[in-house]
């Protein structure tokens, strides 16, 4: 192949290398110019043209692209049509990815000309994703290069899709007096979520003191009532495992089953055990597997899903990519940690869009009280201000003239939320997708309705959430029990703008399995005016 440019006299049966436009029409990247081409280009005044000579043998982009695809087996895979050089490959069936990377890596060396992309190893698919994608980088390529590039893919397997098999799964549940039972439900709940994905069920839960004995009873029973599906049981344990011979492992064995594998190097969930009795696959869930983000767990599940049995050997192989998330409690090893705690950003959420029913009908509007001669809602909109936050968004809907107006002058954002007669979730959604908080690591949420809380309160909590790190949940206390306002961390902001109906934003805290921290900040935190009476007892005065 021959690329550069040519006279139109010495131009037919070249191919463009890139699109020309003309009055009469256009010529796109890839055409082979014949004679009327010529005609054509000369009589718009075109002299010559960027384009390349095919040697003997040579293929075409779109021909040598779809020849390779051909090679690749088509189990589980769908293939697009071949454009531009490119066929893109799709997962046909909900399944494991698992790609060959020495494979791969031999492919993309045959020539520079002929590339495959694709998925890490062993990720989990739904039927219709992108797993890979085939580009010829030229115009053209040499015959003999995409033979040689046939060859080297019927000869060995690139990549497949493993399809999931379902599996009828028992869950086992240990308990002790610190765990709580609520605990315990949205585990359950949490792993027929990740189930799903297989087409898999949760049969049974089983819930058992934390005991040797009573797991070692409850392995060996399951063992004996087993019917012919495939099976699978996985052990939560109220404490973690912190030995090859804790609870979990020691019932293992003693129920005639062997451990593969105590501990592995992915963070989160280096805790996990691996173990079968039988032909029934155990395993020791770590507790990282309580949330619904990824983690080792998830890694081991979709193996055993797709009907691989990891060894000690996979597990142990783990450890490059194995760090899925710093943990905030812990020291950042790294070198720039002090900085990013002083850099990270918190952003303000008022809500001020509530009805305020328990005011009564057609009564007094409580963030139109006044304090110290200011409606609350500005007054709280003014302690936001003076606070470390920035910006400070606050969203109006129930007699949005009056709040906006209570507002007006104020350096801070609006947002409307039309749909504020559907609860408190319609506000969180409009505010968590306004463009001013989407960049901010935090998010304050503050209730427009609290008339105690300061601007030292919420520069005390922005404190804890930068010294944390950032990837933690901070929330307002006294006594120990739960108030507001909070910080919630960019990583649930998704969550937070799927929520529906009158929530807000507690279900999110107690499942996504990051770190909470509580600042106890006294009364303030417990202290809002939904009633005429509570405004008066905080010294308010009801207006409008």
């Amino acid at each position: 192949m021959k690329f550069g440019n040519f006279d139109l006299d010495a131009a037919e049966g070249t191919v463009l290398a890139h699109s020309v436009r003309m009055r009469t029409g256009r010529l796109s990247k890839g055409h082979r110019l014949s004679q009327s081409d010529i005609a054509a280009l000369a009589g718009e005044g075109v002299t010559s043209v960027a384009a390349v000579r095919l040697d003997p043998g040579d293929l075409l982009e779109d021909e040598a692209a779809s020849r390779v695809a051909g090679a690749i087996g088509p189990d589980h895979l769908q293939f697009s049509e071949a454009t531009t050089g490119r066929v893109n490959v799709y997962a046909g069936v909900d399944g494991l990815f698992v790609a060959d990377k020495t494979v791969v890596d031999a492919l993309n060396r045959v020539d520079p000309a002929i590339t495959l992309a694709c998925l890490a190893d062993h990720v989990a698919v739904r039927a219709g994703d992108m797993v890979a994608t085939i580009k010829i980088i030229p115009l053209a390529v040499a015959g003999e290069k995409v033979e040689a590039a046939r060859a080297l893919l019927a000869g060995s397997v690139a990549f497949e899709v493993k399809p999931f098999r379902a599996r009828n799964v028992v869950l086992i549940a240990t308990e002790l007096p610190a765990l709580k039972a609520s605990v315990m439900d949205r585990t359950a709940k949490l792993l027929e979520r990740r189930l799903a994905l297989s087409g898999s069920r949760l049969t049974k839960e089983i819930r058992i003191p934390h005991d040797s004995d009573c797991l070692t009873e409850s392995l060996q029973t399951l063992g004996k009532g087993r019917d012919r599906e495939p099976a699978m049981y996985i052990v939560f344990g109220a404490s973690a495992v912190a030995d090859a011979d804790d609870v979990i492992p020691d019932a293992i064995r003693r129920a005639g089953g062997e451990v593969e594998q105590v501990g592995m190097p992915v963070d989160p969930g280096n805790l996990i055990v691996l173990g079968r009795i039988g032909d029934v696959p155990v395993i020791g869930a770590p507790g990282c597997a309580r949330s619904p983000k990824e983690n080792g767990f998830d890694w081991v599940l979709h193996r055993l899903m797709a009907d691989e049995t990891p060894t000690a050997f996979d597990l142990t192989g783990m450890g490059v990519g194995g760090l899925l998330m710093e943990i905030p409690a812990r020291p950042l090893p790294r070198e720039t940690a002090v900085e990013r705690k002083a850099a990270l950003s918190v952003g303000a959420l008022m809500l001020a869009a509530g009805q305020a029913r328990r005011m009564g009908k057609d009564g007094p509007h409580k963030l139109l009280a006044e304090f110290d001669g200011v409606p609350l809602v500005r007054r709280t909109a003014q302690m936001l201000l003076r606070s470390a936050v920035t910006p400070v968004v606050a969203v109006t809907g129930h007699r949005r003239e009056e709040i906006e107006a209570a507002l007006s002058d104020l350096d801070l954002v609006m947002r409307s939320n039309p749909d504020y007669a559907s609860g408190m979730a319609s506000s969180l959604v409009t505010g968590f997708s306004s463009l001013e908080l989407k960049d901010r690591d935090g998010i304050l949420v503050m209730l427009a309705d609290m008339p105690g809380v300061t601007a030292e309160n919420i520069d005390t909590l922005i404190a804890a959430f930068r010294e944390a790190g950032g990837n933690v949940v901070v929330r307002s206390v006294s006594n120990g029990k739960r108030g507001n306002p909070i910080i919630l961390p960019r990583a649930v902001y998704e969550a937070v703008r799927q929520l529906e109906g009158d929530v807000g934003a507690r279900a999110i805290i107690e499942t996504c399995g990051l770190p909470v921290v509580d600042i106890d900040i006294g009364a303030a935190a417990h202290l809002d005016v939904d009633t005429p009476e509570a405004v008066m007892a905080a010294g308010g005065i009801l207006r409008g």
